[in-house]
């Protein structure tokens, strides 16, 4: 576990450079509108930004971790790399774990924070580890676990709302829990809701045909394999289980289809892309209108 000091000293020993902007030039030192983003170690260039965009520090990260880490324990553990910005995940101890199903089908608190030089947000997601399935995900539809602001000149100002916010987390967790707890309670049948989520056009080629039915085919086998795993029954004749189940099966299947190597990276890479996801969108959806 780490401790508030040591999580402080495991983001500035992470990233123990600048992010500087300067000015670009052109041909014979012409002057243009743009400022390039440098790496202070190794002069790495990031990215090319207008005069407006708001380089976020180290010192920025630094609060907002110690923010996040206020809504848990006093003990956390805390992983960050850098990706072109800075990137962390912060968990709390074990005994804010919450029993969606018996004790082999567990959620944990997981905070996200996903700052990097590009043209995205500073984003940060109180979302949850998922035993069963070991991914990371969040609900879109739970107000007060998300948040983010845009690098622009009024980012400074706005930091210290963020952190605010970021203090607040420990009530978005509780309702985070009540809403799986809801999901897990009401009952949809898996073939009705993957081809509510995969539907086919009719315009659909034979080979998007083929790949819906391989999706489909695959999400079956991950419910499936999930619940010999937490001690539920087949689903096999009945094809019922609960909308929380029919959600991590997409949200599995999107979270586990980027097949590079494990490692925090990666996990946070899948989580950005699920992020992303249309379908994982439109299963979340039908999963809380149950």
């Amino acid at each position: 576990m780490t401790t508030l000091v040591s999580a402080v000293d495991v983001v500035r020993s992470t990233f123990n450079f600048s992010v500087d902007k300067f000015p670009l030039q052109g041909p014979d030192n012409m002057p243009t509108p743009y400022y390039g983003l440098f790496k202070s170690d190794d002069g790495e260039c990031l990215n090319a930004v207008s005069d407006k965009y708001y380089v976020h520090t180290t010192d920025d990260v630094v609060a907002l971790t110690e923010a996040a880490q206020t809504a848990f324990d006093d003990s956390v553990t805390v992983s960050a790399y850098w990706r072109k910005g800075h990137h962390i995940t912060i968990q709390p101890s074990a005994d804010q774990r919450r029993s969606v199903f018996g004790t082999k089908d567990n959620v944990f608190p997981r905070f996200v924070l996903h700052a990097g030089y590009n043209d995205t947000p500073i984003s940060c997601s109180l979302g949850f580890w998922r035993d069963a399935c070991s991914n990371l995900c969040r609900l879109r539809s739970v107000s007060g676990t998300h948040t983010s602001i845009k690098h622009l000149g009024s980012a400074r100002g706005r930091m210290d709302e963020l952190i605010s916010v970021f203090q607040g987390l420990k009530e978005g967790w509780a309702t985070l829990t009540e809403t799986i707890a809801h999901m897990e309670a009401k009952k949809v049948s898996l073939v009705d809701f993957l081809q509510a989520v995969y539907p086919i056009k009719e315009e659909a080629t034979q080979a998007a045909i083929t790949r819906q039915k391989n999706t489909i085919r695959d999400i079956f086998k991950r419910v499936q394999d999930e619940r010999w795993k937490t001690g539920r029954p087949s689903i096999l004749g009945s094809f019922e289980v609960s909308a929380f189940e029919a959600f991590q099966g997409v949200h599995g299947n999107v979270f586990w289809s980027d097949k590079k190597g494990k490692g925090v990276s990666n996990e946070l890479a899948r989580f950005l892309n699920a992020e992303r996801s249309q379908f994982v969108a439109r299963a979340e959806s039908l999963a809380v209108s149950v």
